[in-house]
This record gives structure tokens, sequence and C-alpha cells, in this order.
């Protein structure tokens, strides 16, 4: 057991690590959401380029793919090297998966422009387009990475895992009494 949790806690710390890789490919793939910067009555307002734009939703939905890849790759990693799975480990890849969900999201918004749009609007200028914050506005696409990472997991070990030996051996059967 002891051998399993330190295995385990290695595969979540590499698993989670690689969510810098992915907040590194989020920022560079994530579309780009236009924003225009206007002085009205004296007063900096910001407001969307394309009202009818999908960049936002766009952004989002790269988080998810990246993810879903990221989790099909570290699930097919992890049963590769170690096949017999246990508990331990599947928890350590969701714990892992989801660590590097937030460890991506952060450095995305990190890397990406920064958070006070209307001082990015002072220094582009009036009317000039410059990008919005990255920002994951759908929370729930953090988890992909550990979902996926499960599916492909489970579905990998029930098709190629080790089996359990039979209860009863094969054969006929005499029945008692007959």
């Amino acid at each position: 057991m002891k051998t399993e949790l330190r295995e385990a806690a290695v595969t979540a710390v590499a698993v989670a690590a690689l969510g810098a890789l992915l907040g590194v490919l989020w920022w560079w793939l994530a579309p780009r959401v236009p924003l225009v910067g206007e002085v009205l009555d004296g007063t900096w307002v910001v407001y969307l380029k394309d009202s009818e734009g999908e960049q936002g939703i766009g952004v989002d939905g790269t988080f998810s793919l990246l993810a879903l890849a990221f989790g099909a790759v570290s699930a097919v990693v992890v049963f590769l090297v170690r096949r017999r799975g246990g508990v331990p480990l599947v928890v350590a890849l969701a714990v892992g998966g989801l660590l590097g969900s937030v460890l991506a999201w952060r450095l995305g918004v990190w890397l990406g422009p920064g958070s006070d749009v209307v001082a990015q609007a002072r220094s582009a200028g009036k009317g000039v387009t410059f990008d919005a914050p990255l920002k994951l506005g759908a929370k729930g696409a953090l988890l992909a990475w550990p979902f996926g990472a499960l599916v492909l997991h489970l579905g990998l070990t029930a098709l190629f895992g080790p089996r359990d030996p039979e209860p009863f051996p094969a054969g006929p059967y005499e029945i008692p009494g007959a």
C-alpha cells in the first residue's frame, strides 16, 4: 500500500505539472476578444468591438478541448506505465488533472493581457482596438481534464487491464444429490 501511495503522489505531481504547458498553450491558441475604448462625458468606457462575436466562448472552448486532450494523453501514459491501476492511482490522476487545470487557468490569465481594461484603453487610445484579459467564463471547464482522464483510463482498464481469476474452474459440474 505504501508503494501505491508513493506512485500515486508522483503521478499527481507529474500530471499537475503538465498544467503549465496547458496554460501556455491556452494563452497562445485562445482567440482574442477585441475591445474598444471611448471617452464619454470625461470618463473612459470600454465595450466589445463586435458585440455579436463568439471569441469569449471560443476562449472557454479552447481551454476545454485542450484540457480534454491533456486528460486523454495523461490517462494513456498513466495506463501504459502502470497497467494494474488501483484506487490511489485513479484518485491521483483525477487530483493531478484538477490541479493542472487550475494551474493552467491561472497561468494563462497571468500571461494574457492585464485585467485593468481602462488603463489599456487609455494606453491604446480612443477608438483603437485592444485585447481583453484572458478569462475562463465557464469554470466547469476546469473539470474537463480530470473527467476526460478518468473516462479514458476506465475504458483502457476495462479493455486491456489485468483480469480477475475466474471464481470457478471451467468444466462440467456435478450437482450433489442428482
